[in-house]
């Protein structure tokens, strides 16, 4: 809607818009500091980030223990008013979001994804408001609805992998491109796969936000960049200049 409305005076249009973001671990990674702090980027602001590192691939032998790890991770988040000592995750934004998250939530119960915790309905005690249950499904395919809409909620799914090609495969099998998260106890092969990753920005190891560094997506996921010089530049139009002196000229 930005685009089109602004298209009849040809003013320049960056988008900062969604993302379904890949957080692959590869088999030689840190697996229970990876799933803790997986599910923080995942569940940080009730998991309405448009980065949130919302589809943890892992190897097909270690997805059970996976799941039992991110399951623990989750059981420690406490729901709760924003107001109150202990709560780490709060409220969706509104009812019409709270709506979406529970409909994804039964879409994916429904299309055979394993509800490893969390699932339809308010965490326990709380019986009004726009609170969300942290959930993990596990045994995801590429083609389910809750691996390729983005949920906006505290919800992660995770999806096996056989091979590190299948993993950026699936990676990549996504109508956005924001963000990626790449863990690896090998820093070259993290660099190789986050290279092949079609995303605006790859995160490896879980590094601290860097405001200097370019933010932006590629596909469904905007165009533009935010932060450092580049976001800049989204504000500025090149002028060329050019003469000639012939000799003698003053």
């Amino acid at each position: 809607m930005t685009a089109s409305s602004a298209a009849d005076s040809v003013k320049r249009v960056a988008h900062g818009l969604g993302g379904k973001s890949p957080n692959i671990l590869l088999p030689d990674a840190d697996f229970p500091r990876s799933v803790e702090l997986g599910i923080a980027r995942c569940f940080g602001n009730s998991g309405q980030s448009c980065s949130a590192a919302t589809r943890m691939l892992v190897p097909l032998e270690r997805q059970d223990e996976v799941a039992d790890l991110a399951a623990k991770a989750a059981a420690a988040y406490k729901v709760d008013s924003p107001s109150d000592d202990g709560t780490m995750l709060g409220p969706l934004v509104s009812q019409a979001q709270f709506g979406k998250v529970q409909r994804l939530i039964r879409m994916g119960i429904d299309e055979g994804a394993h509800l490893v915790c969390g699932g339809l309905g308010r965490p326990e005690g709380l019986n009004r408001g726009f609170y969300a249950r942290p959930t993990v499904f596990a045994d995801v395919q590429p083609d389910m609805t809750v691996a390729q809409e983005e949920i906006f909620g505290p919800a992660l799914v995770i999806m096996p992998y056989e091979r590190e090609e299948d993993a950026i495969r699936i990676a990549n099998d996504t109508p956005y491109g924001l963000s990626a998260y790449v863990q690896s106890g090998d820093l070259a092969r993290a660099q190789r796969v986050a290279r092949r990753i079609r995303a605006g920005n790859v995160h490896i190891n879980y590094p601290p936000l860097d405001r200097g560094a370019p933010f932006g997506g590629y596909k469904r996921s905007g165009n533009g960049r935010e932060w450092g010089e580049w976001g800049l530049s989204e504000f500025l139009e090149i002028k060329a200049v050019m003469g000639f002196f012939p000799a003698g000229a003053s």
